[in-house]
Order: structure tokens, then sequence, then C-alpha cells
């Protein structure tokens, strides 16, 4: 059997690696050839040794023989807990070529929101959204390998690369299509878990087929890299114990071959049994032998540089060694020699990266993993202080604080608290998390216990509601909050148990904080937060009287601060849920403004009062048809969103609402374009969230106005639009959506009875509003042939409900139902009036809808024709279509 060899001037690590070579080489020739061509990514796994920094060299140096930029970062055993190391890495040749006004310029809107993380500018006093920290870094990075085409990113041992990174990995690695970009990550199998687990299966998922699973080197492969190395002299035997010793491990291979030469030992069947001593002294123990073996220091010197990680230098390490210069120069000297460390290699070393790294992570973790407890713990107590004492402030510390053993210090207790504000203005809540629940082990004072808890309960309040909650509960139980800390604490815990779809218990909390005050402002903010999450809990009134006690509070409210507008605007929207006067609503609204704007205190990224108020002021507007005014305050939304960089939930909302505009003003094409992204966004917050409810319910609802009827379906199905419905409000109302669909589908009863569901929901919670909760007007349509009575009086309570609300909409609306109950003449009347309010309505959909009904009760040609038109600029394709078959038919048209 013929010996493999390894092709011309590679190294002895890339024996048997020629396929892998040959699919790396194909893809830069790709990314080489066009510049308009999309990007790929290649995902190499393989187990510890088999090759994969190897394979990257390669790579490196095949795309740097073919003229491509490669900026190369790598991953950390012990630098996982620091958020945005590896992208940090990465970027670092191209935003140290920079100027700050050149990473200005390039980073454009991302600057302020990426910036931080990547540490090019300091954070802002606003703690930065995760999403959109994300999102800039992926906008970031898009931008610049635009300006550095044609470029390579390599990312080594991705399976220890910080969470932060890898979430920025997964999103950037999605959206390869449009950006000609090579990205090869190299892992370890099964090493990552939880959340960076599954981003690793996500970016192996992008990669498709382009996954590469190394292999241990066969007996064939290993006897020619023998021979290559010791000489051709080595025997048969000898070479199969060579194979069976390092089970085909090409890094233990090499490690093997450069001992037996080392060793001068003779490579033949009766040296074969010495192998494995040979071996063991490069691994596990035989290394922790061998680096005893150089003496006290030179094994202290190896330990601080494994406590460090990276940016080892020879000055470093003698401070956290605690040992002279010329003997930590003497001690690295020693190391080298013993292949233990080496120097960085030039082509592939980052700014920072010190003058020596461990020959191969496996030594790093051998190294690291032996140093006694104890030991290892007191030198990470030195690192922090080295750290700290060098300016690089508590965040860059707090991985080895994060690692000293729980003492009573008080200092190191406000270092994490420190650090965890650090990491949360940079979008890193979870490192964050880490911070604060390892200051709670310590444990601080009795009268800071509680704040650390509120500290962290606000650090986990948007990814992990869940333990939010325990934190807040357990911190407001204990000494130590008082005065404003102790209200925000309350509402916040509210909030997270509305995250959590508990929102009956955070209405009960917030009641309960409140009849502990006495009057005064803070009482009155904790019942605004009361009676905000009453009125939109979408289940039965939890507080008898509610509606009476709000109007009675409201009525004597002048709106002097945040609490008094916060009530009118409560007010406000529970009058229009109630189907009170529309005028009389809008004037309670308006009068909670200053100088019609939201007030310093309630707009849309304050976290004082969050964005519900600011959203039910909005609803309030676009259901009394002051569209303008609603349409205004959701582009104020997106835009103070996307200004702080804000691309999680509330973007997702904000988006959604701006398609509720596009939908009530009638332009259904961009409605739908709208709140498909809103979709897109609240799906990567995750599902089932009232924000996901209202993206999906107005998309659908959206797809059923366009005529759109099977796709309405399939993205109900696709996306969970069934029961059971989230505690708060979703508008429109889901059942009443859902009822309209599965008649839309010929589903009659199954919809029947949905909207007789909503009917009692909106019974049970007095809601009498016929543009908000629309069951009564799907109903009466669904029953005008098997219960025409019942219809007919469904139709008229509509009617004299949206009389008495007094919307041209609402009117409008209802007499449509009545039209097309009727016929004759009757019918044709009641439709002319449906068009009088409709066509003075903002709402062009239902004036198309009426117009074409008007035009055939009345066999207008004429009628029709002007439909038709508003059809199409609405783009109603259901209604373009019906009107079209009636004109092309013919009969009875004058």
């Amino acid at each position: 059997m013929t010996e493999e060899r390894p092709p011309e001037a590679t190294s002895a690590s890339l024996w048997e690696r020629d396929e892998e070579v040959a699919g790396v080489a194909q893809a830069i020739d790709a990314l080489c050839a066009d510049q308009s061509s999309s990007g790929s990514l290649l995902v190499v796994r393989g187990e510890a040794g088999f090759g994969k920094t190897a394979l990257l060299a390669e790579t490196r140096r095949i795309a740097e023989a073919r003229n491509c930029t490669v900026w190369q970062a790598r991953g950390g055993e012990t630098l996982k807990s620091v958020p945005f190391n590896v992208v940090r890495q990465l970027l670092q040749p191209a935003l140290v070529s920079l100027m700050p006004e050149e990473a200005r310029e390039y980073l454009g809107d991302w600057y302020d929101i990426a910036g931080p993380a990547l540490g090019v500018t300091e954070p802002g006093e606003r703690q930065a959204d995760p999403q959109g920290v994300c999102d800039g870094l992926v906008a970031a990075v898009r931008r610049l390998a635009k300006r550095e085409w044609p470029l390579v990113l390599l990312i080594d041992d991705a399976h220890w690369a910080d969470q932060e990174t890898l979430r920025w990995l997964s999103a950037f690695t999605e959206r390869l299509d449009d950006l000609s970009v090579l990205v090869v990550v190299a892992r370890r199998p099964g090493e990552a878990s939880d959340e960076s687990a599954r981003h690793l299966d996500a970016i192996a998922g992008f990669a498709g087929h382009a996954i590469t699973n190394l292999s241990a080197l066969t007996p064939e492969a290993t006897a020619g890299l023998t021979r290559a190395t010791v000489g051709p002299q080595a025997d048969a035997p000898f070479c199969r114990e060579v194979w069976a010793v390092t089970g085909g491990n090409p890094y233990e291979t090499v490690e093997l071959l450069a001992k037996v030469l080392d060793s001068q030992l003779d490579p033949i069947e009766a040296s074969a049994a010495e192998l494995r001593a040979l071996n063991r002294s490069s691994r596990g123990g035989g290394l922790v032998a061998r680096l005893d073996g150089l003496g006290t220091e030179a094994t202290r010197f190896a330990w601080a540089a494994a406590i460090l990680g990276t940016g080892i230098s020879v000055e470093l390490v003698a401070r956290l060694a605690t040992m002279g210069r010329d003997d930590a120069a003497r001690c690295a000297e020693l190391l080298r020699s013993a292949r233990i460390l080496t120097a960085p290699d030039p082509a592939a070393s980052q700014a920072g990266a010190g003058d020596l790294e461990f020959v191969h992570p496996l030594i790093a973790s051998a190294v690291y993993k032996s140093i006694p407890d104890g030991t290892r713990t007191a030198m990470h107590g030195i690192a922090a202080q080295v750290v700290t004492d060098s300016g690089r402030g508590a965040a860059s510390a707090s991985r080895h604080l994060l690692q000293v053993h729980p003492d009573d210090d008080q200092e190191l207790v406000e270092q994490l608290r420190e650090a965890a504000r650090e990491h949360l203005s940079i979008g890193a809540p979870d490192a964050a998390r880490r911070c604060l629940e390892r200051a709670l082990l310590e444990p601080p004072l009795a009268e800071i216990h509680a704040s650390v808890l509120y500290e962290l309960g606000c650090a986990t309040l948007l990814t992990a509601p869940a333990v939010t909650i325990g934190h807040l509960q357990t911190a407001l139980a204990m000494p130590g909050l008082d005065g404003h800390a102790r209200v925000d604490a309350v509402i916040r815990l509210s909030q997270a148990l509305l995250h959590n779809d508990q929102l009956e218990e955070g209405i009960r909390t917030v009641e309960a904080e409140a009849a502990r005050h006495e009057p005064g402002a803070a009482r009155m903010r904790l019942q605004a937060v009361q009676y905000m999450w009453e009125g939109i809990h979408a289940g039965e009134a939890i507080s008898p009287g509610r509606s009476e006690r709000l109007a009675d509070l409201a009525a004597i409210c002048t709106g002097r601060d945040n609490s008094e507008r916060a009530l009118m605007i409560l007010r406000g929207f529970d009058a229009l849920t109630h189907g009170e006067s529309a005028e009389e609503v809008v004037d309670l609204s308006d009068r909670a403004l200053v100088n019609g704007r939201l007030p310093p205190g309630l707009g849309w990224t304050d976290t004082e009062w969050g964005l519900e108020l600011p959203l039910l002021l909005a609803t309030v507007y676009v259901f009394t048809d002051r569209l303008d005014r609603a349409e205004s305050l959701y582009s104020e939304a997106v835009g103070a969103y996307e200004s702080a960089g804000w691309s999680g939930g509330h973007l997702a909302l904000a988006k959604a609402y701006v398609g509720v505009g596009h939908r009530r003003r009638g332009r259904l094409r961009e409605a739908e374009v709208s709140l498909r992204e809103a979709l897109r966004l609240a799906e990567r917050v995750g599902r089932g969230l009232p924000l996901y409810w209202t993206a999906i319910c107005n998309l659908v609802d959206t797809l059923l106005a366009r005529g759109h009827v099977d796709e309405a379906w399939e993205t109900a199905e696709q996306y969970g639009f069934t029961p059971p419905y989230p505690s708060p409000i979703v508008l429109p109302d889901p059942r009443c959506v859902r009822g309209r669909l599965l008649i839309a589908v010929g589903r009659t009863e199954d919809g029947i009875n949905e909207l007789e569901q909503a009917a009692k929901a909106a019974a049970v919670r007095g809601h009498h509003n016929p543009v908000m909760v629309p069951w009564a007007l799907d109903l009466a349509r669904a029953l005008a042939t098997q219960d025409p009575t019942r219809a007919a009086q469904l139709a008229s309570d509509a009617r004299r409900q949206a009389e008495h609300f007094g919307t041209d909409t609402a009117i409008g609306e209802a007499l449509r139902c009545a039209a097309a109950l009727e016929t004759g003449q009757r019918a044709v009347r009641l439709a002319a009036q449906a068009v009088a309010y409709l066509e003075s309505s903002p709402c062009q959909y239902e004036h198309a809808a009426a117009r074409v009904e008007y035009g055939i009760a009345a066999r207008s040609v004429s009628e029709i024709n002007r439909g038709l038109t508003l059809a199409r600029s609405c783009g109603a394709d259901g209604l373009v279509a019906q009107a079209r078959e009636v004109l092309e038919t013919g009969r009875g048209l004058r």
C-alpha cells in the first residue's frame, strides 16, 4: 500500500489534508474572481490536535498569495467570559488602520452603537441594547468588508469564543448572499453548551454542505509522516506503533516525532516500546512532570502565562509571577526550548498579542489545569490587580475577579458592580449578570445586598424575565431598597411578570405596593402603572370599578407631572376601549402632551415609564381616525430606537405599529412589508411575547384585506397564530382576526365559534368599541343566512355603538355591514350612506370596499370603477378581482 505524502511546501500538520486544502483554495479563487459574487462560509470541525489551526494557517498563506486581505482571531478557553473579545481581535487590523474620524465615517450611524463594543469610542450614558449592538457590528463588518475586498475572515477555536461574538457571527454569516467575503470557522465538536452551542449550530446550518470534518491520520499517512520526519529508515513496526500511540492525532504525532529526534531514538521495532513514555511527556501529567523538571521558577512563569491567556509578555508575566525581569527572560527561553511557549506567528498575531503564546491550546489547557486551586485563585486575584493598575478598568479585570474565592471582600463586590455597569454600557448583559452573581457570593454587606440583587434583576430583564422575577422579589423582601429605588424595583418586577406572561400577578404586585404608600407622587406613579397593566389585560377585569376610579383620578389631573399625564393617557385609552365619544377621548389624550409632543420622561426611550404609555397614546389616535398624529408617533418611535441602537423588541413593536398605521391608512403593500420586518425582528426576541402577537395578528389581518387568503392561512399556521392567546391585549383583537380567517378559508362554523368567544371576552372587559373589536360586524355577516334575525340585531347594535363613538370609519363600517344584510333599494341607500362616511375617513381600503359594494348594489359601472381605482392604489388584490369579475360579466349594470 502506498504512503500518503503531503503537497510540496506544506507543514507536517497538513499531512493527508490535500482535499481540505483544495477546497479552501477553490473558495479563495471564487472570492477573487468576482467582487459581485456572494460570500461563502466554511466550517472546519475536528478534535483537539487534528490540524484545524494548521489548516487555517494554510488558508491564510493561500489567501495572501492571491493578494487577499486576511483578518484572523481565536477563542481562548480562559477568555470565554470576555465580551466581544474575538470580534475585537478580528477587526483589529482594520480599526488600527483607521483614524478616529475615518472610523466614524465607515461605521456611520452605527459608530456610537457598535463603537463601544469594539473599543473605538466610549459608551454613552444609556444601557446599550444587545440586539442593537449585534446589528451594529454586522453593519460595521459589512462596510469594512466592502472596503477591503477580497477579504478572508478566519476564526479559530470558535468553541471558546465569547457568546457576544458568536451572536454576531451567527447574524453575520446569515447575510453573506450579497457580500463578497470568505469566512472560515474552526471549532471542536461538542465543546460548547447552551447559548453558545445554539449559535454554533446556527452557523453550521448557514454553511450547509461546506462543512469539513477532520479525521485522524490513517496508518499509511502516519508512516509517511514518520519517515519524512525521522528518515526513510523508520521500519514498519515502528511506524505502526507511532500511529497506535497517537491514535493518528496529527499534533501528537508531530510532537512525538520531534521528541524522537531530540532523544536520538532509532526508528526501528526495537525502540517502539519507548514511544509511549515519550508521548506521555507531551500531554497531561507527563507535560506537568516535564514542566516541573524545568525548575520552580519556570513552572511559576508558565502558570502566570496560562492565567493571562492572551497578551503574554515577559514583563507582564514577571509582575504576575513576582520575579525579576532577568529571571523571567531566562524562564521564557527555557519554556521556548521545551516547546511549551513560542513566539506568536507575525502573520497572524494581533496588536497587543504579547511576546509569547503557548505552542498549542492543549498545552495551555494542561498548564492551567495543573495549577493548584488555591494558587490559581490567588494568581487571578493578582492578575486582576495588575489589570486594574494598568488603567484598563473593572470590566477588563472582571474575568480574573470571577475566579477569586469568596472572602467577604467588599472592595471586590464594588469592582464587580462597576464591571457589570461597564458591560451593560456596551451591550453585554450576560457578562454583567456573571459579575453580579459572583458579587452576591462574596457576599455584599447587608445594607447593599438588596441593591446588588436589584441591579442583577435589571441586567437580566430583557434576556431572562423569569430569572429577573426571582431576583427582584428577593430584593424587595430584604431591607435596603427604599424610596425611588424600591418603587422602580416594583415597577420593573411588574414588567418582568408581563414579559413572562404573568400579567395578573404583575398587577397585584403594583397594587400591593401602592397601598403601602401615603398619597403623593410615588403612590400616583404606582397607581398609574397598575391602571396601565389592567388596561392592557385581555382577561376578566381584575379590579371591579377600575374604570370609574380611573375616571375620577384623571378628572382632577391637570398634567402637572408625568404621573398625572400617564393617568390622562390611560383614561383616554380606557374610554376608547369602552367606545366612549371619540372627541372626548382625543381631548383627554391631547391634554397629556406638552406643546403637541410627548413630554420629557414619557418618550419612547425613557426607561422610567417604558414604551407602553406612548403606544397606548398612539393607539388612541389610530382608532379615532387621527392617523396623522399616530403615524407621527410611530415614526418617532422607529427613529428613536434606531438612533439608540435598540433593535430588539422595542424596534419590532415600533415597526409593527408602523404597519398598523399603513393598514389603517389603506396602504396594504407597505403594511405587509413593515409587518413582515416586524415579525422577523420579533422572532429574534422570542415567540409568544405580546410584540410577536402584535406583528403576526396584524400581518394576517393585512393579508386578508389584500385578498391573499391562502397566504394568510399559511402564515398563521407557520407562525402559530392559534389559541391560546396572550394575557395582554393585542390590537386588532386576535379572536376577531382568526374568526375572519377561518370563515375566509371555508371553516365557517369554526369561525363563528371564534367570533362568539371574542364577543364573550369583550363583554367581560366592557370593550364596546366596534372598530377595535369588530366581532359583531364579522359575526353578523357570517350569520346572515343561517340566523338573519340575530345578524340584523348584531348589526343594529354595532351601528348604535359606532354612532356613539362617532368616527366616520366606525359609522361607515357599521353601515357597510347593515347594507350587506339588506336587499333592494334599502341596501343601496345604506351602501350610499356608508360611502359618504368612509369617503371622509382616512381609511382608504374600507372606502374602496364600500365603493365597490355600493356600485354592485346600485349596478353602477362608474361607482365600481371608482372603487376599483381605489382598490388598486391600496393593493387590495381580492377587491380588485371582485370588481373586475362584476365588470366583465356586466349583468344588470348600467
